[in-house]
């Protein structure tokens, strides 16, 4: 896929207020040091559409993107570890909590995992909870620069022997990546192309 045009569109903390389009869109969502600002950024071959910051918790709201007219990259504020207040990260848990339970132009949802450390309990927990609520998902490993690749294939196994050896019956599919070397850009953007073919024509059927 060829990224022709991806511009901000709006943010809110309300699903209700979320754009009013028929398009598929993709929520990128992961704890708050895990890059994904600088992954969006790369993907779409834009150094500033997601804010960077080196304080984690810096995204605090559904902010939507427009790519290529036809699709919404959706910017979700990260989970566990953020420097703002409990009630705070409450609100925030509600309003990421109802995003995914009730926006039905979602189409898949990609939980960033960062690749050099072992699985964290508040990783595994929510894709525990993306499970239990059918939330269809792919795992996008983050900071692949950070190591070798013969580590970096060890790291991604023992993730997923992690999640085989609880409740999953099979493996979700998964992307390594890496924002500094464009590392499984192209991967990432023709599963996105595959999904979006699909739900074209399965809407143009209707």
């Amino acid at each position: 896929m060829k990224i022709k045009s991806a511009s901000f569109v709006i943010s809110n903390s309300n699903v209700r207020s979320c754009p009013n389009e028929s398009i598929p869109e993709y929520a990128f969502i992961g704890r708050s040091n895990v890059g994904k600002s600088s992954l969006i950024n790369m993907l779409m071959q834009k150094k500033s559409l997601a804010k960077t910051s080196g304080r984690p918790g810096k995204t605090q709201l559904i902010n939507h993107f427009k790519v290529n007219d036809n699709w919404f990259l959706v910017d979700l504020p990260g989970y566990g570890y953020a420097r703002v207040s409990k009630r705070d990260k409450k609100t925030f848990q509600k309003y990421i909590t109802d995003y995914f339970l009730e926006r039905e132009q979602l189409v898949c949802a990609f939980v960033l995992i960062d690749i050099r450390h072992e699985p964290q309990k508040v990783d595994l927990e929510f894709l525990e909870w993306m499970g239990e609520n059918q939330i269809p998902f792919a795992l996008i490993f983050t900071k692949a620069d950070k190591l070798k690749p013969q580590v970096i294939k060890k790291q991604a196994e023992a993730y997923i022997s992690q999640l085989l050896s609880g409740s999953w019956d099979e493996a979700p599919l998964y992307f390594v990546t890496s924002a500094s070397n464009t590392l499984g850009r192209e991967e990432v953007l023709e599963f996105i192309d595959g999904i979006n073919t699909d739900y074209f024509k399965a809407t143009a059927v209707k």
